[in-house]
């Protein structure tokens, strides 16, 4: 089988014939029909996101296959069932807990950008009927963590603002509109919120225009501000998301594209009596309950490219200029 290695941080994808891999008791052998990349994954590349646990590391925390063999007591699949994997390999459900940490694909753990790989089946879970290989591959990573960051959080009527047209803003868009929400979306880039506005967006912020972007959503709701903030920015974006609440409202801090949040201002959620709350993905509970939240999500609208498995760096090449919109996924085969 083939693989994808990263010999150190800083360094380019670089591809290897490996023995193929054998599934122990309780594990499932996966044949990865296609990948997903996350921010993240760029991030882990340049050196941003600390040493690396592995040397050389298979990177890429998500993927979507099919199953081809099961070990010994592995009961809970059959061969040729479509499966995803969770993008925290320790963590079932509940509370997020010190035991999670190290069980992250494409870091803690060895990744899957491979053909094959193995997992535990209790890391697994079914992918829904409707979704292709390349939908799937999608939802461990963005799909659950913007999940977490709406669903529980929104009611019929509410405002969110959402980041950007990233895969977690997308993801969270279609959530948000589900939960029956008003949805504000930034962007620099007036096509991309014309596209947002397709899929659902009501308003759509270009914060080239408006770089007092906050001042333009609380305008956009007549000064009421919005109930949550789906905070994809990090440094430059926190206090002007945090100015964008209304009072009682929460901000679901899921990302630093722009750096880590420190020496930001946050005295506005005080005086708004707001809550700021980190979202770390979820647990595998979390990915079942949002494949069962709605009967069928358009995935195929959060599709930015698909790149054959051959030339996977230019996947990593598209998410680093920017022009993305959603996400950038690896097919492994035609089928994906």
């Amino acid at each position: 089988m083939r693989r994808y290695l990263l010999d150190k941080p800083g360094a380019e994808l670089r591809v290897e014939s490996a023995p193929e891999p054998v599934p122990g008791p309780g594990e499932v052998l996966v044949r990865v029909r296609a990948c997903a990349l996350n921010y993240r994954d760029l991030m882990i590349q340049r050196g941003e996101y600390g040493a690396f646990k592995h040397t050389p590391l298979v990177p890429l925390s998500d993927c979507a296959g099919e199953v081809l063999a099961l070990g010994e007591g592995a009961d809970e699949f059959s061969k040729g069932d479509r499966v995803a994997a969770c993008f925290f390999q320790n963590w079932q459900a509940g509370r997020l807990h010190a035991g999670v940490y190290g069980s992250d694909l494409g870091f803690g753990l060895q990744g899957v950008l491979s053909e094959l790989r193995v997992f535990p089946q209790a890391a697994l879970v079914k992918l829904p009927r409707y979704l292709s290989f390349a939908e799937g591959a999608t939802l461990p990573c963005a799909g659950v963590t913007a999940f977490n960051a709406t669903v529980p959080h929104l009611s019929r009527g509410h405002t969110v603002l959402l980041l950007g047209t990233g895969g977690v803003s997308l993801f969270a868009l279609q959530f948000a509109r589900a939960s029956g929400a008003r949805v504000i979306i930034t962007s620099s880039d007036d096509a991309k919120l014309e596209r947002a506005g397709k899929l659902g967006a009501d308003h759509g912020v270009n914060y080239r225009r408006y770089e007092d972007w906050d001042e333009e959503v609380l305008n956009l709701t007549d000064g009421r501000g919005v109930d949550l903030v789906v905070e994809t920015g990090g440094a430059a974006t926190l206090e002007r998301s945090i100015n964008a609440l209304a009072p009682g409202g929460q901000v679901s801090m899921v990302g630093r594209l722009t750096g880590v949040a420190s020496g930001v201002n946050v005295h506005g959620l005080v005086y708004k009596a707001a809550t700021l709350r980190g979202v770390f993905v979820g647990s595998k509970q979390d990915f079942l309950a949002m494949n069962a939240f709605t009967e069928q999500l358009n995935i195929a609208g959060l599709l930015d490219d698909l790149v054959p498995f051959e030339q996977a760096p230019k996947a990593f090449e598209r998410l680093t200029t920017g022009r993305h919109f959603g996400k950038v996924v690896i097919t492994c085969d035609a089928a994906g």
